[in-house]
Protein backbone atom coordinates (compact mmCIF):
# COMPACT_ATOMS: atom_id res chain seq x y z
CA UNK A 1 0.00 0.00 0.00
CA UNK A 2 1.62 2.84 -0.64
CA UNK A 3 1.30 6.00 1.71
CA UNK A 4 0.71 9.29 0.68
CA UNK A 5 2.79 12.13 2.16
CA UNK A 6 1.37 15.24 3.24
CA UNK A 7 2.85 17.20 -0.10
CA UNK A 8 1.38 14.30 -2.15
CA UNK A 9 -2.01 15.50 -0.33
CA UNK A 10 -1.12 19.77 -0.55
CA UNK A 11 -0.82 19.04 -4.52
CA UNK A 12 -3.99 17.05 -4.45
CA UNK A 13 -5.88 19.92 -2.89
CA UNK A 14 -4.44 22.20 -5.46
CA UNK A 15 -5.54 20.46 -8.60
CA UNK A 16 -8.68 19.52 -6.85
CA UNK A 17 -9.32 23.06 -5.99
CA UNK A 18 -9.06 24.39 -9.60
CA UNK A 19 -11.32 21.76 -10.73
CA UNK A 20 -14.15 22.58 -8.41
CA UNK A 21 -13.94 26.72 -8.97
CA UNK A 22 -13.64 25.99 -13.15
CA UNK A 23 -16.99 24.62 -12.28
CA UNK A 24 -18.35 28.01 -11.37
CA UNK A 25 -16.22 31.12 -12.71
CA UNK A 26 -13.58 31.14 -15.82
CA UNK A 27 -10.11 30.40 -15.41
CA UNK A 28 -8.97 33.97 -16.38
CA UNK A 29 -11.25 34.63 -13.25
CA UNK A 30 -9.33 32.36 -11.18
CA UNK A 31 -6.44 33.39 -9.09
CA UNK A 32 -3.58 32.28 -6.85
CA UNK A 33 -5.20 33.08 -3.96
CA UNK A 34 -8.64 31.84 -4.60
CA UNK A 35 -6.88 28.31 -5.60
CA UNK A 36 -5.17 28.70 -2.57
CA UNK A 37 -7.87 29.61 -0.50
CA UNK A 38 -9.78 26.74 -1.52
CA UNK A 39 -7.22 23.90 -1.47
CA UNK A 40 -6.73 25.18 2.86
CA UNK A 41 -2.99 26.02 2.04
CA UNK A 42 -0.98 29.08 2.11
CA UNK A 43 -0.13 31.28 -0.96
CA UNK A 44 3.28 30.11 -0.09
CA UNK A 45 2.46 26.57 -0.48
CA UNK A 46 0.95 26.92 -3.99
CA UNK A 47 4.09 28.25 -5.23
CA UNK A 48 6.07 25.11 -3.94
CA UNK A 49 4.25 23.27 -6.18
CA UNK A 50 3.10 24.91 -9.40
CA UNK A 51 4.86 28.14 -10.58
CA UNK A 52 1.19 29.07 -11.61
CA UNK A 53 -1.96 28.49 -12.26
CA UNK A 54 -1.59 27.59 -15.78
CA UNK A 55 1.12 24.65 -14.50
CA UNK A 56 -2.09 23.46 -12.60
CA UNK A 57 -3.94 23.37 -15.76
CA UNK A 58 -1.47 21.68 -17.51
CA UNK A 59 -1.49 18.75 -15.11
CA UNK A 60 -5.34 18.63 -15.39
CA UNK A 61 -5.17 18.30 -19.07
CA UNK A 62 -2.44 15.76 -18.58
CA UNK A 63 -4.77 13.51 -16.97
CA UNK A 64 -7.42 14.18 -19.23
CA UNK A 65 -6.09 13.03 -22.24
CA UNK A 66 -5.13 9.54 -20.26
CA UNK A 67 -8.69 9.68 -19.39
CA UNK A 68 -9.57 9.44 -23.75
CA UNK A 69 -6.57 7.02 -24.05
CA UNK A 70 -8.12 4.49 -21.59
CA UNK A 71 -11.49 4.63 -22.53
CA UNK A 72 -10.01 4.05 -26.24
CA UNK A 73 -7.93 1.40 -25.01
CA UNK A 74 -5.02 3.12 -25.93
CA UNK A 75 -6.60 4.07 -29.31
CA UNK A 76 -6.99 0.31 -29.98
CA UNK A 77 -7.20 -0.92 -33.91
CA UNK A 78 -10.70 -2.22 -35.07
CA UNK A 79 -11.27 -5.33 -33.95
CA UNK A 80 -11.79 -8.29 -36.96
CA UNK A 81 -15.88 -7.99 -35.75
CA UNK A 82 -15.61 -4.68 -34.99
CA UNK A 83 -17.41 -2.34 -38.48
CA UNK A 84 -16.28 0.91 -39.38
CA UNK A 85 -19.76 1.94 -37.86
CA UNK A 86 -18.88 0.46 -34.76
CA UNK A 87 -14.81 2.18 -34.57
CA UNK A 88 -16.29 5.29 -35.69
CA UNK A 89 -18.85 5.10 -32.76
CA UNK A 90 -16.17 3.83 -30.16
CA UNK A 91 -13.63 6.71 -31.24
CA UNK A 92 -16.17 9.65 -31.20
CA UNK A 93 -18.32 8.31 -28.33
CA UNK A 94 -15.07 7.86 -26.28
CA UNK A 95 -14.33 11.51 -26.87
CA UNK A 96 -17.80 12.74 -26.12
CA UNK A 97 -17.60 11.40 -22.95
CA UNK A 98 -14.00 12.72 -21.83
CA UNK A 99 -15.53 16.23 -22.92
CA UNK A 100 -18.56 15.94 -21.45
CA UNK A 101 -16.58 14.58 -18.17
CA UNK A 102 -14.10 17.39 -18.06
CA UNK A 103 -15.78 20.48 -19.72
CA UNK A 104 -15.14 23.23 -17.42
CA UNK A 105 -11.05 22.21 -17.95
CA UNK A 106 -11.09 21.52 -21.91
CA UNK A 107 -12.76 25.30 -21.98
CA UNK A 108 -10.41 26.61 -19.88
CA UNK A 109 -7.40 25.07 -21.90
CA UNK A 110 -9.04 26.47 -25.06
CA UNK A 111 -9.05 29.54 -23.73
CA UNK A 112 -5.49 29.38 -22.32
CA UNK A 113 -4.41 28.42 -25.16
CA UNK A 114 -4.32 31.70 -26.54
CA UNK A 115 -2.65 33.13 -23.50
CA UNK A 116 0.17 30.91 -22.34
CA UNK A 117 2.43 28.83 -24.22
CA UNK A 118 2.35 25.80 -22.08
CA UNK A 119 -1.12 25.07 -22.62
CA UNK A 120 -0.49 25.80 -26.15
CA UNK A 121 2.11 23.04 -26.63
CA UNK A 122 0.37 20.51 -24.80
CA UNK A 123 -2.74 20.67 -26.45
CA UNK A 124 -0.82 20.70 -29.74
CA UNK A 125 1.15 17.84 -28.29
CA UNK A 126 -2.16 16.16 -27.53
CA UNK A 127 -3.22 16.19 -30.67
CA UNK A 128 -0.59 15.43 -32.69
CA UNK A 129 -0.60 12.48 -30.50
CA UNK A 130 -4.06 11.09 -30.91
CA UNK A 131 -3.41 11.61 -34.97
CA UNK A 132 -0.54 9.74 -35.07
CA UNK A 133 -2.48 6.97 -33.06
CA UNK A 134 -5.34 6.81 -35.10
CA UNK A 135 -2.53 7.56 -38.34
CA UNK A 136 -1.20 4.19 -37.90
CA UNK A 137 -5.02 2.31 -37.54
CA UNK A 138 -5.90 3.57 -40.82
CA UNK A 139 -2.53 2.83 -42.46
CA UNK A 140 -2.70 -0.72 -41.44
CA UNK A 141 -6.19 -1.25 -42.36
CA UNK A 142 -4.98 0.72 -45.76
CA UNK A 143 -2.37 -2.51 -45.85
CA UNK A 144 -4.79 -4.95 -45.18
CA UNK A 145 -7.33 -3.43 -48.17
CA UNK A 146 -9.46 -3.13 -45.45
CA UNK A 147 -9.79 1.36 -45.71
CA UNK A 148 -10.58 3.78 -48.07
CA UNK A 149 -9.98 6.99 -47.15
CA UNK A 150 -11.20 9.47 -48.91
CA UNK A 151 -7.71 11.50 -49.46
CA UNK A 152 -4.03 9.46 -50.22
CA UNK A 153 -2.92 12.50 -47.34
CA UNK A 154 -3.62 10.17 -44.29
CA UNK A 155 -2.08 12.65 -41.64
CA UNK A 156 -3.85 15.85 -43.33
CA UNK A 157 -7.44 14.10 -43.43
CA UNK A 158 -6.89 12.72 -39.45
CA UNK A 159 -5.96 16.09 -38.49
CA UNK A 160 -8.95 17.72 -40.28
CA UNK A 161 -10.87 15.15 -38.71
CA UNK A 162 -9.64 15.85 -35.42
CA UNK A 163 -9.85 19.55 -35.25
CA UNK A 164 -13.01 19.15 -36.25
CA UNK A 165 -14.41 16.50 -33.32
CA UNK A 166 -11.95 18.87 -30.97
CA UNK A 167 -14.08 22.21 -32.19
CA UNK A 168 -17.54 20.38 -32.00
CA UNK A 169 -17.12 19.03 -28.65
CA UNK A 170 -15.76 21.88 -26.69
CA UNK A 171 -18.98 23.60 -27.83
CA UNK A 172 -17.70 26.13 -30.34
CA UNK A 173 -21.12 27.16 -31.87
CA UNK A 174 -19.94 27.54 -35.10
CA UNK A 175 -19.72 24.19 -35.27
CA UNK A 176 -22.70 23.09 -33.30
CA UNK A 177 -24.82 25.94 -33.73
CA UNK A 178 -26.53 28.94 -31.48
CA UNK A 179 -28.92 25.97 -30.21
CA UNK A 180 -26.01 23.93 -29.13
CA UNK A 181 -27.32 20.79 -29.87
CA UNK A 182 -24.73 18.75 -29.43
CA UNK A 183 -26.30 15.41 -30.34
CA UNK A 184 -26.59 16.42 -33.72
CA UNK A 185 -23.12 17.40 -34.23
CA UNK A 186 -22.44 13.86 -32.88
CA UNK A 187 -23.71 12.28 -35.04
CA UNK A 188 -21.99 14.39 -37.90
CA UNK A 189 -18.71 13.54 -36.48
CA UNK A 190 -19.92 9.61 -36.37
CA UNK A 191 -20.19 9.88 -40.34
CA UNK A 192 -17.28 11.98 -41.28
CA UNK A 193 -15.14 9.90 -39.48
CA UNK A 194 -17.09 6.65 -41.12
CA UNK A 195 -16.86 8.73 -44.98
CA UNK A 196 -13.20 9.96 -44.47
CA UNK A 197 -11.86 6.38 -43.71
CA UNK A 198 -14.13 4.35 -45.63
CA UNK A 199 -14.84 6.48 -48.32
CA UNK A 200 -18.71 6.15 -47.12
CA UNK A 201 -18.83 2.57 -48.46
CA UNK A 202 -20.29 1.46 -45.00
CA UNK A 203 -23.35 4.20 -45.75
CA UNK A 204 -24.12 2.63 -48.64
CA UNK A 205 -25.83 -0.40 -46.96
Amino acid sequence: MTTRTRGDRQREAIVSAVRELLTQRSFDELSVSSISERAGIARSGFYFYFESKYDVLALIFDEVTHELEELTHYFAPRGPDETPEAFAKRMVGSAVAVYTHNDPIVTACNNARYTDVKIREILDRQMTSVIDQIVKIVEDELAAGTARPISDDIPALVRALGATTALMLSGDTSFIGPDGDLQRGVQILERLWLAGLWGGAALDR
